[in-house]
């Protein structure tokens, strides 16, 4: 089979992008060790990773609802919606059994994301495919289907092979997954969900970077990173790798911010009830660090505590100048202020 040909060329700057990831991931490796409660604040951010990668997809639920499904509660919801979370959830708890250079782990991730959902889940599909911007103008066309595996064969040989950085590397191979466009649907999905992987088995620490939500927060500017790498004559997706180590970054710096509240300063001789109610402040002020539009009912869900409970916190961390409304109740959203 022949080998992939170079399809990006470098940055200088993605040096210095790379060693001020390095330096926060070792800040998160310490930040992690003196957290409290480490394991349930990993679950917070796959459930905002399973969210925000459906629905960047068009998913409607809310994170509230979402948040219900994973939890097993009933939701009143479009039943593809449901089943799409439940599938998603299934399918990031599975990566630890996935190799990212297995076109059959590929398959099967694939399968697990699309369940029920579509005709040909868990393979290649069978006709052509095209991108359509919301105007019905034609953005890109998917590789010929014949194409098809031996494209995504020679892309996962070029990842296994390729000496280019875990960072730059899962970045190329997501941005190529797209372009190949190698399934009927769910293409954005399994790239993101690879992407996640390559770097989790470059880093553990990975595997629970709210990474997805920076993306969702930035749609727009994914999206166009995906269209300028293809927008010449030759492929080069230096600025879909230039996005994406931005978004990797400040997916660190959040999870460093959600860490960082669990250093409390109070007296050593703090009393259970204390150390239970600063462990909610924290994952409070974790959440609103990556969703800032949550409602104290939302949160509360997340949370599994009463409204009442989220809303005598909130307005303590007001009180206290940790956290600030900008906007009205229903259309504003909040602000974690850093605190010296």
């Amino acid at each position: 089979m022949k080998p992939l040909e170079k399809f990006f060329t470098e940055d200088p700057k993605w040096h210095e992008k790379i060693g001020a990831i390095h330096a926060l991931l070792e800040r998160v490796k310490i930040s992690e060790e003196q957290s409290g409660d480490v394991l349930h604040l990993r679950k917070l951010n796959r459930i905002l990773s399973v969210h925000a990668s459906t629905a960047i997809e068009g998913n409607q639920l809310t994170l509230g609802q979402v948040t219900d499904v994973i939890n097993g509660k009933p939701v009143w919801g479009p039943p593809k919606d449901i089943k799409e979370v439940q599938n998603a959830w299934h399918a990031y708890n599975e990566m630890p059994g996935y190799t990212p250079w297995s076109v059959d782990d590929l398959l099967r991730a694939h399968a697990h994301l699309t369940d029920t959902l579509i005709g040909e889940s868990g393979q290649f599909r069978s006709g052509g495919v095209a991108v359509v911007g919301s105007d019905g103008t034609l953005l890109h066309r998917g590789a010929l289907s014949s194409q098809v595996p031996q494209l995504v064969e020679q892309l996962l040989d070029w990842g296994k092979t390729s000496e280019a950085h875990p960072l730059i590397k899962s970045s190329a191979v997501h941005y190529r997954l797209e372009y190949i466009h190698p399934f009927r649907d769910g293409n954005g999905r399994i790239g993101r969900l690879w992407q996640t992987l390559i770097l989790a088995q470059w880093n553990p620490l990975f595997a629970w970077m709210p990474m997805e939500t920076l993306v969702h927060h930035n749609q727009a500017l994914y999206y166009k990173a995906l269209q300028d790498s293809h927008a010449g004559a030759q492929v080069d997706c230096r600025p879909f790798i230039d996005f994406m180590l931005d978004a990797i970054a400040n997916s660190l710096y959040k999870y460093i911010d959600v860490a960082a509240q669990t250093v409390v300063d109070a007296p050593v001789n703090v009393g259970v009830n204390v150390g239970v109610n600063v462990g909610v402040t924290e994952q409070i002020l974790a959440l609103l660090a990556q969703e800032p539009r949550l409602s104290a009912k939302e949160v509360a869900n997340l949370l599994n505590k009463t409204p009442r409970t989220i809303e005598r916190h909130l307005k303590a961390l007001r009180e206290q100048g940790r956290i600030q409304r900008v906007g009205s109740d229903k259309t504003g959203h909040w602000e974690v202020v850093e605190r010296s």
